[in-house]
């Protein structure tokens, strides 16, 4: 029987069993790109799953903008809230899909204040793979809004000349415009302190792009001054454009627009994002 004042015994390991244990086999391979950006997004994907009041800003606030502006000012501005519903219901689209975009910035500044960031930039994958993820989790909501006013719109008589592809196409166009735009608030949610900043901000430069555009009215009735803010804005070229491929056309000025300022949105506040992100 071993006491207490006996001297533990002395284990004596060898180079190699030192290494057979610490290193039993290869090193796992590095993650890719994409594999690191689609786990992040699935990350986004479960705290909607664990917190599903996330969704009422895609779900509620749709149906709500939708009601309200076709019966606020259908009668007013067409006589027939059915006519004035074919015109404004892509508006009101993009209007609320472009405008729940801020949340991802929310999204950033709540995790930097709770440390996940740290953990995150010790980790070996690639670096923008963290933001891509934000975005790709986001892309999911932004689908969700646009069916959810589609749904609404067909139950109040909008009936689409694209059909099914126009449809498509119109969604498509502006999920993809809104990923590009989400950069702008990724940056915002680096650069801010505190997520009531981040939000403060975009509203600031969210309600004069989606109110000051073609979303509710022509442009042609507008004064002279208007008109020139509304030409150049890029919300009122992704109107022109989803409202287009809806009604079975299709309008190449206002797509070039689309394109171009997504890759410019992409560009540019994409590389400020990963500045910020790697000196934060």
């Amino acid at each position: 029987m071993t006491t207490a004042t006996e001297a533990p015994s002395t284990y004596t390991f060898s180079p190699e069993t030192l290494s057979a244990v610490l290193a039993p086999g290869s090193n796992p391979p590095r993650p890719s790109a994409l594999s690191s950006s689609v786990t992040f997004g699935w990350r986004a994907m479960l705290k909607i799953k664990h917190v599903p009041e996330q969704l009422f800003d895609v779900t509620a606030f749709p149906i709500m903008m939708t009601l309200m502006f076709t019966y606020l000012f259908g009668g007013a501005l067409a006589g027939s809230t059915t006519e004035y519903l074919q015109f404004v219901l892509p508006g009101i689209m993009v209007m609320s899909v472009v405008m729940i975009t801020m949340y991802t910035g929310i999204a950033v500044n709540t995790d930097i204040q709770k440390g996940v960031f740290d953990r995150f930039r010790t980790l070996p994958i690639w670096r923008p793979s963290t933001m891509v993820g934000y975005l790709l989790g986001d892309a999911f909501r932004y689908t969700m809004a646009s069916t959810v006013i589609l749904l609404v719109g067909l139950v109040l008589g909008f009936r689409p000349d694209g059909g099914v592809v126009g449809v498509l196409a119109g969604i498509g166009v502006l999920v993809a415009f809104s990923f590009a735009f989400s950069w702008l608030w990724t940056m915002f949610g680096l650069l801010l302190r505190t997520e009531k900043s981040v939000m403060g901000v975009s509203m600031m430069v969210l309600f004069p792009l989606t109110f000051l555009s073609n979303v509710f009215v022509d442009p042609s009735t507008m004064p002279g001054w208007l008109q020139a803010f509304v030409d150049v804005n890029p919300i009122s070229h992704l109107v022109a454009a989803v409202r287009a491929l809806m009604d079975g056309g299709w309008d190449g000025r206002a797509m070039t627009w689309v394109v171009a300022s997504g890759v410019l949105f992409t560009a540019v506040f994409g590389a400020l994002t990963m500045r910020l992100y790697n000196r934060k």
